[in-house]
């Protein structure tokens, strides 16, 4: 993730990302490390994307768009969903039964929630910012990725000021347990 432009065409590139890792799991035939690697990078990729959109996109929503509370309100439910479907898996066995049904609802969640998004909330920001805002934010959409947690944290905060203080730490403690674990080098 990193894929430059406003903030609109960053979290568009991440949505498409995810979707062709989506691709991939659907794909799968078997179990075991190969899917729980795979279920580690869509859960990496959809942990940072939800930090970064959580620090910057929802308050920019908030303030920029008429409506944005309750557009902003939405999607940070839908993340809580996500991230709560994303702390199941992580603790699930790959031959667990529960496994593909778990993951078929984090993708139809997800699925969801992009349609949601560009269909709705990037039009309304997109009306309502200028070019620049929108770099800008994109800017700081990647470092926040850059940053951000690895792993789920469902009880974490979703909301500024504690979640931009609490997130690259927690994201830190994260980068370092998957370099000693190995895990997201697939």
């Amino acid at each position: 993730m990193g894929h430059g432009g406003n903030v609109i065409d960053e979290l568009k590139a991440d949505h498409r990302e995810v979707e062709e890792l989506f691709g991939r799991l659907q794909q799968m035939t078997g179990g075991g490390q190969d899917l729980r690697d795979l279920v580690d990078e869509v859960t990496i990729e959809l942990v940072r994307h939800s930090v970064a959109e959580e620090e910057y996109l929802y308050p920019a929503v908030r303030e920029h768009v008429e409506g944005g509370d309750r557009l902003a309100d939405k999607e940070i439910n839908d993340h809580s969903r996500v991230e709560n479907l994303l702390k199941q898996l992580e603790k699930m066995d790959t031959a667990d039964p529960r496994m593909s049904p778990t993951l078929q609802q984090l993708m139809d969640e997800v699925a969801a929630h992009v349609r949601d998004e560009e269909n709705n909330l990037f039009p309304a920001l997109a009306e309502a910012c200028s070019p620049e805002q929108l770099d800008e934010l994109g800017d700081k959409v990647r470092r926040a990725k850059s940053m951000a947690p690895t792993r789920p944290h469902p009880s974490a905060p979703d909301s500024p000021p504690a979640n931009k203080l609490l997130a690259p730490g927690a994201g830190l403690v994260d980068r370092a347990r998957d370099f000693v674990s190995g895990r997201g080098r697939s």
